[in-house]
C-alpha cells in the first residue's frame, strides 16, 4: 500500500459514529509498547482556541530547542498537517510507516479478540498513528489536542500529562455533549488527571465551577486565565501587543502575529501553561516562540484583501465579528460563507448580518453529505439583511465571483473549517501562487 492509498482508506474510516471504548485504544498501545509513555504530554481540550493553544506551546517549546510534536485536528489540506515535528509536518514516508504498524496491530486484535475488540474510528485511529510516529521520531515533548469532547476522547488515555488546558467553552456538539455550559465543561473537564495541574479559561463562573470541583477532586492546581488579566498596549491589521498579569508569575508584555483580539486569551493560556510546565523556559523563549507561531485559518491573510477564518459555531462567529468591525470602519467587507449541517447555521448568519456592514455575500456549498444546499443559506442571509446575496454552489467559482467583487475592499471566507480548507487547496494551485 503506498501513501495515497492509506490516506484513502482512513478517508473510507467512520467519522461521525459512535465511539469505541478507550479500553479499545489503550489494547492498541498496549500491544504497540505504550508508545504514548515516551514523552511528556500536554493535554488540551475545549471548544474554541484548542488549536492555536497548542500551536503557541509548540512554537514556543521547538524555539527552546526542545523536541516537539503536535497533534491537532481537523487537517485543512493534507493529512500530513495533523502530525507535526518540530514545526514541520510528517513525512510521507513516516506516516505510511505509521499507519501500516498500526493498522497489523488492528488487524491481530481483531482476530485475537473478536469479542472484546472493535476497529478504531477515523480519529481513534490518527491518535494511534500520532502517537507512534511522535514516539519513533523521539519526540521529547507532545502537544495533544482533543477530538470531540474530552473525557471519553481517544487521547483520554494519557496517564499523566505535565499539564492540562481547557480553553472556552461554547454550545458545541450538544446531541454528543450535553446542552448546557455546565455538562460540556464537565466532559471536557474529564482530561484533569490526579496531580497534575490545570489552566483553564475562567471567563464563564458556570465552566468555572464545574472545572474547579473536577480539579479539587482530583488534587489538581488548577490556574484560571481571565480578561481581565490583560491590557491591549497596540492592535494594528497585523499584530497585537498587550501587558498580561495573571498574578501567578511576573506580569510581562507579549505580541502575537495576529489581527484577532481573541487569540489573547489563547496565547494567555499558552503563556501560562509554559511557565506551570517548570522546565526551565525563559521569557525570551516564551517572547521568540510566541511572534514565531503561525496557525493556518485562524483569522489567516492568504491573499491581499482576502482572510480565512474557520470560525465554525456560535461563538467563533461573535469573534469573528469583533475582528471584522474593526476592518468595516476603513473598506467595504465581502463575506464568502458556507457551514456543514448540525451547526446552528441561522444563527451565526444572524450574528454576521446584525454586526457587520456588508456589501455583499456569497455562499457556497462544501462537498460532502453534510453540506447545507446554498438556496437554504442564500434565504437566511436574505433574511437578515438587504444586502445582495449570491448562491454558487460550487467553492473554486464562488471564490472567484468574491475575489473579482470585493475590488480593493476585504473578503473574509468564513463559516466552516471545511470551507477554509477547501479554499487553502485552490489559492495553493498555480492560479494564485
Amino acid at each position: 500500500m503506498n501513501f495515497q492509498e492509506a490516506v484513502a482508506f482512513i478517508d473510507d474510516t467512520p467519522r461521525f459514529t459512535k465511539k469505541n471504548t478507550l479500553e479499545n485504544t489503550k489494547a492498541v498501545l498496549r500491544y504497540l509498547g505504550h508508545p504514548e509513555r515516551s514523552m511528556k504530554i500536554i493535554h488540551v481540550a475545549g471548544s474554541n482556541g484548542k488549536g492555536s493553544v497548542c500551536a503557541y506551546l509548540s512554537s514556543i517549546l521547538t524555539t527552546a530547542g526542545k523536541a516537539t510534536g503536535l497533534f491537532t485536528s481537523p487537517h485543512l489540506v493534507d493529512i500530513n498537517e495533523r502530525f507535526v515535528l518540530n514545526q514541520e509536518p510528517v513525512s510521507d514516508e513516516l506516516f505510511l510507516e505509521a499507519f501500516e504498524v498500526v493498522m497489523d496491530a488492528v488487524h491481530d486484535l481483531l482476530k485475537t479478540s473478536p469479542d472484546t475488540f472493535a476497529h478504531p474510528t477515523y480519529f481513534e485511529l490518527l491518535f494511534l498513528i500520532g502517537m507512534y510516529i511522535f514516539h519513533k521520531s523521539k519526540m521529547e515533548y507532545v502537544v495533544l489536542e482533543t477530538g470531540l469532547g474530552g473525557r471519553f476522547d481517544a487521547t483520554n488515555v494519557i496517564e499523566k500529562p505535565l499539564v492540562s488546558i481547557i480553553t472556552s467553552i461554547s454550545l458545541e456538539h450538544t446531541e454528543y455533549l450535553g446542552d448546557t455550559y455546565e455538562l460540556i465543561a464537565g466532559e471536557k473537564a474529564g482530561i484533569i488527571k490526579e496531580g497534575c495541574p490545570v489552566v483553564y479559561d475562567g471567563s464563564r463562573t458556570d465552566v468555572e465551577s464545574v472545572i474547579l470541583a473536577k480539579a479539587a477532586k482530583m488534587h489538581a492546581k488548577a490556574y484560571a486565565v481571565r480578561p481581565d488579566m490583560y491590557k491591549i498596549l497596540m492592535n494594528t491589521q497585523k499584530t497585537i501587543d498587550f501587558s498580561m498579569d495573571t498574578g501567578y508569575y511576573l506580569p510581562m508584555n507579549v505580541s502575537i502575529t495576529s489581527v484577532a483580539e481573541y487569540q489573547i486569551m489563547n496565547a494567555m493560556e499558552a503563556v501560562t501553561a509554559a511557565h506551570v510546565l517548570e522546565i526551565g523556559l525563559t521569557e525570551e523563549d516564551i517572547h521568540k516562540g510566541m511572534e514565531k507561531m503561525r496557525w493556518q485559518g485562524r483569522m489567516e491573510t492568504v491573499l491581499p484583501g482576502v482572510i480565512l477564518d474557520g470560525a465554525h459555531n456560535d461563538s467563533g462567529v461573535e469573534e469573528f465579528v469583533k475582528t471584522a468591525q474593526k476592518f468595516q470602519k476603513d473598506t467595504k467587507v465581502t463575506v464568502l460563507f458556507s457551514c456543514v449541517k448540525e451547526k446552528d447555521y441561522e444563527g451565526m448568519i444572524r450574528t454576521i448580518c446584525e454586526h457587520i456592514s456588508m456589501e455583499q455575500v456569497i455562499v457556497t456549498q462544501i462537498d460532502c453529505e453534510r453540506c447545507v444546499l446554498v438556496e437554504e443559506l442564500a434565504d437566511i442571509f436574505r433574511k437578515y439583511t438587504k444586502q445582495p446575496v449570491e448562491a454558487i454552489a460550487s467553492i473554486p467559482e464562488a471564490f472567484e465571483t468574491a475575489l473579482r467583487d470585493k475590488g480593493d475592499g476585504i473578503l473574509f471566507c468564513v463559516g466552516s473549517l471545511y470551507l477554509v480548507g477547501s479554499l487553502k487547496k485552490i489559492i495553493r494551485s498555480q492560479k494564485y501562487a
